[in-house]
């Protein structure tokens, strides 16, 4: 081998430049290990609020040493930022992908236009974007084109506002504005990427990642390791729409004749005899016992307004109801016949409930003075700075300055709420934090403050999402994966389970069986998984669950490439050649098959890490990483190792050893003669997974199907079905509960809502879980405890997922692209490579064979099976890498037919059977390390990875049968016919 020198540099650099990598993981890894420990030290568990404090005093201790020196070139606050990322799964935390809301961007481009046929196209397209892979605003344009006549864009009621001047004028043509159009909606995107990566840079987490994908609105965020879920929800989803308002007098009689009208025009409007009667006294009423009661006698009659809402609160407000039924009163405000009620001065009155505080069981509604437009008296536009603070009692707030048109408007509102005795309502995202009177005239010089019942958390959020602006538009979460850090910490437990076991057996294999060639192997190895680990840290991938079993599984492929070799090396010492001179010819001969078989797993890792998202992307990513390791370290490490040995006198280096010597040796056996027997077997487990599919179908996961799941541990057995009957009652049929790992944990998955956007849904279901669980849980355990599964010994939900039915759709359609994509590019490189279309056929059909024998077990056995078979992104994942496996078994065989028969010609099968026969062990070597280490991740791997493991082993297995009994049988068939017809004079080009 040349270059010797330049390579020994070369992997000595690479090595320690991976260790200096790593090194920041472990120091980041010992500060916050120590950090654990302090806090653990100064509280104790029976402590209330234990979590809260712990995470405050592990968060103290890490600032107070974050710029301490370490080893004399970082500290813990560099090392944080340089340390290998850890994924959701691994580490806890929320993803999300939000939608921001191209139609409210039109809307605000048009100036909330009232145009008739502009409104009917921005329906018509909320219409077809169920129906469609298109974007909104290609589906707004073309119901404008169907529907618009004469109409033009550039109408001065469209877009030819004053907004626009400058840019559209009403004599262009339609043509002319799209463009302008489409490159503002892309301005308003881009506006809110940035105001969102603002706000997470103040929310707190370390390693957060945001990105845009493509031009379809949507935004992936991740926030590893963020602790408070329904923290984060809120700041991601808030638009900041920070408003200042005017309200009524509470005591206004017209207001107050107003409610008593509603509520008599509500018994004409709605039965009152399905409105649930007032009890005696109410956990309401107890709770305004100082609030005086109007002339209704409310105990003994039906009043459909009266008995959930009551007239008279402290402050600017009209009323009180309980938090419970804002929802059932808003709605009855919102109704036509009611609103016709208000006096003629009050139509446009605005109706918004206060921001109730955590525990309290009661809200106010404040009636605030509108107008047509609906336009507040002052925007949070204004607003220049905002910091989180403290008011004159001590209580958290936040303090705001206003640049000097807001100065003057706030002077102007101050001094209009002194003069009619009215309040002043401050609110953000529609919900009323605080309604302050003016008692000393008109405030000058822009100050003002948001009063509430804060924590100091909330206020921080609230300030940080101010200063970073308003988003251009709503955005909805339409996917959603939320993971606790006990489920994380769990699963690095059980992969570096899976992991050691696995290199553990794969370390000693191959000294079995290769002796001390195996123990030079093994040396590459561990070099190899070094490499991995630094490269992902050195280029800020994320390892996740599904990157650890790509690791796990690099181990049992990467000694493919050295038994590839090693098989080579023995062939050549069997012909007589010299130690060295085989050691040569050994190499030289396995590269084509090495190159061949890990460039085909490398094309389908490519196309899954294209079409994939999220863990997947990190399973690719590190397969990816970890086959051009491999080879390195297979080409040339052991290489280097092993021609280093032999350099000295007396040394023997066999490649075997005395149990495995005579292995395979002089084996004969007519893989062709058996090939009708075996296209009977698999034409039969075919045909019957092909039935069952069309009969059974398979459990699609929410992933493909959109909705929610929500994975629950208990302290004690349950009983699935005895739950799932429970919630079916509560969300509906369609509810699918099962087991899920050991008795006291199961996956609750439902389609409740599912078309339904909002924190308002996703917090309605937790609260119906909590409520229907709650006979099952420890006694004492909170919702908010149940929700984070932070309760005693990780109770509660662990683990939830999301999926709006449009991103289903899109992930249905990447995964069918990715299995077709993976099928096309590999028959184009086989007969790149083999210039013969038959041997191209054979490996497609060899592959399609096994992914449906995968998809037939999984349809067959779905609900037999104790462990998850759901078809989801992992699936793909799955099948895509069975494709590769497949394939690179595959090619190693045609590779070593090539070589024989154009070495001594066609000769019907023989050299056929030959060429098996002769790779039969490195066959079955590979096929049985990789089986082992499958069965280490699918047994100790944990619970989210046994559906994922099982369609490997399955697929390994499949793939070992089909490249000896399928792939090539049909490759020889159709050959065989050209070459017996004449049409084809050499095989082996």
């Amino acid at each position: 081998m040349q270059n010797k020198g330049l390579i020994k540099l070369f992997a000595l650099l690479f090595g320690l430049v991976s260790i200096y990598q790593l090194s920041y993981t472990f120091i980041t890894n010992k500060a916050e290990n120590d950090a654990e420990a302090y806090a653990i030290s100064q509280i104790s568990e029976s402590e209330e609020d234990y979590v809260v404090k712990r995470e405050a005093l592990e968060a103290q201790y890490l600032d107070s040493i974050g710029d301490n020196s370490v080893l004399g070139y970082t500290n813990y606050n560099e090392a944080k930022k340089k340390e290998l990322n850890k994924g959701l799964d691994l580490k806890g935390g929320i993803n999300v992908t939000l939608q921001i809301s191209v139609k409210d961007i039109l809307k605000g481009l048009a100036n909330n236009s009232k145009n008739p046929i502009f409104n009917k196209a921005l329906a018509d397209a909320d219409t077809a974007s169920k129906n469609s892979d298109a974007t909104y605003v290609d589906l707004f344009f073309q119901a404008w084109d169907d529907i618009s006549g004469d109409s033009k864009l550039a109408s001065p009621d469209i877009f030819a506002n004053k907004g626009l001047s400058e840019e559209i004028n009403f004599q262009m043509s339609d043509d002319e504005v799209k463009p302008i159009i489409r490159r503002k909606i892309d301005e308003s995107i881009v506006s809110a990427f940035e105001v969102l990566r603002e706000r997470i840079d103040g929310f707190g987490v370390t390693q957060p990642n945001i990105q845009r994908e493509g031009t379809s609105g949507r935004i992936l965020v991740e926030l590893p390791g963020a602790r408070d879920i329904a923290r984060a929800q809120d700041l991601l989803s808030s638009t900041a729409q920070l408003e200042f308002w005017e309200t009524y007098q509470p005591n206004n009689p017209e207001l107050q004749g107003f409610f008593f009208q509603a509520n008599e025009k509500l018994k004409s409007l709605i039965d009152v005899d399905e409105v649930e009667p007032v009890k005696e006294e109410s956990e309401l009423d107890s709770l305004l016992s100082d609030v005086a009661q109007d002339s209704l006698d409310l105990a003994n009659q039906r009043n459909p307004l009266f008995e959930k809402f009551q007239l008279g609160a402290p402050s600017y407000a009209v009323g009180v109801a309980a938090a419970k039924d804002t929802a059932e009163i808003g709605s009855y405000l919102r109704m036509k016949e009611i609103r016709r009620l208000l006096p003629a001065n009050m139509q446009f009155v605005k109706f918004l409930w206060e921001r109730p505080s955590e525990d309290s069981e009661i809200v106010q509604l404040f009636a605030l003075k509108s107008n047509r437009d609906g336009i507040p008296r002052i925007s949070g536009d204004v607003v220049s700075d905002a910091r989180d603070d403290f008011d004159l009692g001590g209580k958290p707030a936040v303090s705001m300055t206003m640049n000097t048109q807001g100065a003057k408007e706030w002077e102007e509102l101050t001094g209009d709420a002194y003069n009619n005795r009215t309040g002043i309502a401050i609110v953000l995202d529609n919900k009323v934090y605080t309604a302050p009177g003016v008692s000393s005239g008109p405030i000058s010089g822009g100050r003002s403050e948001i009063t509430g019942d804060f924590t100091i958390n909330e206020t921080k959020d609230i300030a940080n999402v101010l200063r970073a602006g308003k988003l251009p538009a709503s955005a909805e979460i339409i996917q959603a994966t939320i993971v606790g850090p006990s489920l994380g910490q769990e699963a690095i437990d059980s992969g570096f389970m899976s992991f050691l076991i696995a290199m553990a057996f794969v370390l000693i294999w191959m000294v079995f069986y290769y002796g001390r060639a195996g123990l030079f192997a093994d040396i590459a190895l561990l070099l190899n998984i070094l490499l991995i680990f630094g490269v992902l840290t050195s280029l800020g991938a994320v390892l996740t669950l599904p990157g650890i079993a790509g690791i796990v599984l690099t181990i049992g492929m990467s000694v493919d490439a050295n038994v590839l070799i090693f098989e080579r090396i023995k062939e050549e010492i069997a012909k007589g050649k010299g130690k060295s001179q085989a050691v040569a010819d050994g190499f030289n001969n396995a590269l084509s098959s090495i190159l061949d078989a890990n460039i085909t797993t490398g094309l389908t890792a490519i196309i899954l890490f294209i079409f994939g998202s999220g863990p997947i992307k990190g399973f690719a990513t590190t397969l990816l990483i970890g086959i051009v390791t491999s080879l390195f370290t297979a080409i040339f490490i052991t290489r280097l190792l092993v021609d280093w040995y032999l350099q000295g006198k007396s040394r023997r280096l066999d490649f075997a050893t005395g149990a495995t010597k005579n292995l395979f040796r002089n084996i004969s056996i007519d893989f062709l003669g058996k090939r009708k027997i075996a296209y009977i077997v698999s034409g039969i487990l075919v045909i019957v997974g092909v039935i069952s599919l069309f009969t059974n179908g398979l459990q699609q996961g929410v992933d493909f199907i959109g909705g929610r799941s929500y994975q629950v541990r208990f302290e004690q057995a349950v009983s699935s079905s005895e739950i799932a009957s429970e919630l079916n009652d509560v969300f509906g049929s369609g509810t699918n509960v099962k087991t899920f790992g050991e008795e006291n944990q199961i996956k609750i998955t439902t389609p409740y809502k599912v078309d339904v956007e909002g924190l308002e849904v996703d917090n309605e279901i937790q609260d119906k879980l909590f409520t229907s669980l709650q006979k099952y849980l420890p006694s004492g355990i909170s919702k908010e405890d149940f929700v984070s599964g932070s309760g005693e010994d990780s109770i509660g939900i662990l683990q939830s997922v999301k999926v709006g039915p449009t991103i289903a759709d899109d992930i249905k359609k990447n995964a069918f692209l990715a299995i077709l994509g993976s099928l096309a590019v590999v028959f184009l490189y086989i007969l790149f490579r083999f210039r013969k279309w038959q041997f191209s056929l054979g490996a497609v059909t060899a592959v399609f064979h096994d992914v449906m024998i995968v998809l037939g077990i999984f349809s067959i056995f779905g609900t037999i099976m104790p462990f998850n078979m759901e078809i989801d992104q992992a699936f793909i994942a799955a099948i895509l890498t069975v494709i590769g496996y497949s394939l690179n078994d595959t090619v190693v065989v045609f590779d070593r037919i090539r070589e024989i028969i154009g070495e001594k010609g066609w000769r019907g099968g023989d050299n056929i059977n030959l060429a098996l026969n002769s790779t039969l062990s490195r066959t079955l070597n590979t096929s049985m390390t990789t089986l082992v280490v499958l069965l280490a991740i699918f047994i100790f791997g944990g619970e989210s990875l046994r559906g994922f493991m099982f369609a490997m082993i399955i697929g390994v297995i499949v793939g070992t049968y089909s490249s000896i009994f399928i792939a090539t049988p049909v490759m020889f068939d159709t050959l065989n016919k050209s070459v017996s017809s004449g049409k084809i004079k050499e095989v082996a080009e």
